[in-house]
């Protein structure tokens, strides 16, 4: 295993850790592209781009102020890189942008604000979501040696993506879990009613209005934690 490899699985070791301490998707996507920086060899700058169903692309944890004019400028010509990737491709690699005539409105502009070669790679491809690492260089041809570093990259990076937005989902749930008991014990208290009976009187409230039943039972929290304070 050659130097550029060890240095990626010990940048995604990094990144994997931060997620399980942070538990925090946004702040592991934002370590997520610094590390492609540092460890992926000719990357100048990084992000991330999003698509939910229909939705328009969000671009994520950019490590430079071009990468989001780069990724909206991709969005708004429907070409590109980011633009493949992020809606049905898994990886696509240009080298010199300027003369690449896949993107005859994207290429031009690119090289005009200095970036002249791309790499971009899936993340995350799922019904309703996908999502693109992108990789960018000014110069020409700089991605030549690194590509099987790259996917390399990518390749760990979607397990740990998956991986923190599972640690974060697991941790809404809990919340809400939480958070309905102690609902759950202010209607059996306040009505002395069974558990079984107050969780019902929540499920009643929850389709009468029409609220999830996690906001009705964050409500009815709030409401007693803010007596308890008057």
């Amino acid at each position: 295993m050659d130097n550029n490899q060890v240095g990626v699985r010990d940048a995604i070791e990094k990144v994997a850790q931060h997620a399980e301490e942070t538990r925090d998707v946004d702040r592991t996507l934002d370590l997520l592209t610094a590390m492609a920086v540092d460890s992926i060899p000719g990357v100048d700058f990084a992000s991330v781009s999003m698509r939910r169903r229909e939705e328009p692309i969000e671009t994520l944890a950019p490590t430079d102020p071009l990468a989001v004019l780069m990724d909206e400028l991709q969005h708004e010509l429907g070409e590109g890189p980011c633009y493949e990737v992020a809606t049905s491709e898994q990886v696509v690699l240009t080298n010199d942008m300027s003369a690449d005539a896949r993107w005859p409105s994207y290429g031009p502009g690119a090289s005009a604000l200095g970036v002249h070669a791309q790499l971009a790679i899936v993340l995350l491809a799922e019904r309703k979501e996908r999502a693109a690492l992108n990789l960018y260089a000014r110069q020409r041809n700089r991605f030549d040696g690194s590509f099987e570093v790259a996917e390399l990259f990518a390749a760990q990076a979607s397990l740990v993506m998956g991986y923190a937005r599972t640690i974060q989902g697991l941790d809404t749930a809990l919340g809400s879990r939480t958070l309905i008991g102690q609902a759950v014990g202010i209607v059996m208290e306040r009505y002395g009613y069974s558990q079984s009976q107050a969780f019902d009187h929540l499920a009643r409230l929850s389709q009468d209005s029409n609220t999830k039943l996690r906001l009705v039972a964050a409500d009815l929290v709030e409401e007693v934690a803010s007596r308890h304070q008057e």
